[in-house]
């Protein structure tokens, strides 16, 4: 992924207004992201960790999505498992649900997908990041190949909040 300012990261969003956009938290350390291990660029928001955004390019140009993650409970704490990038983790993933594009956003409707809690897929598929003891499935698939995967899971996320 190339590295993308913050006025290109504001100006991303689908699936908000442009005033929640101009207020949402950006990162502050966005020049010491790995861009190049990068699929997608996804944070939480340290004021309010409910709330989750990622950033991605599709058709050459950033487009983003405000998410919104319920913390776990204690019950909540088990195994589940990343439909982005297919990593196993116990309590390391939450349901983010994203509220739809235009009038059916406006409307309450959303889509949920089950993500890494930190956002950190990329990373997982590429091996710098580590689920724990079984946390990737063994695959015969190329790393190229994983990394694809990764990329269209995102982009069918994308293509369910916009239709």
């Amino acid at each position: 992924m190339n590295p993308l300012t913050e006025q290109e990261i504001r100006t991303a969003f689908v699936n908000c207004t442009k005033g929640e956009a101009k207020r949402l938290s950006v990162p502050r350390d966005l020049a010491e992201r790995p861009w190049d291990d990068l699929d997608f660029l996804g944070w939480r928001d340290p004021q309010a960790p409910e709330r989750a955004y990622l950033v991605t390019a599709l058709d050459g140009r950033p487009k983003g999505l405000r998410l919104r993650c319920p913390s776990p409970a204690s019950w909540q704490i088990r195994r589940g498992m990343c439909s982005v990038c297919l990593t196993s983790h116990t309590g390391g993933v939450s349901l983010m649900v994203a509220p739809k594009a235009r009038q059916a956003g406006q409307q309450g409707n959303s889509v949920g997908t089950y993500i890494c809690s930190d956002l950190a897929c990329s990373l997982y598929v590429r091996g710098k990041k580590s689920a724990g003891a079984d946390g990737r499935i063994q695959e015969s698939l190329t790393l190229e190949e994983k990394i694809a995967r990764t990329v269209a899971n995102v982009a069918a996320f994308f293509d369910k909040v916009t239709a």
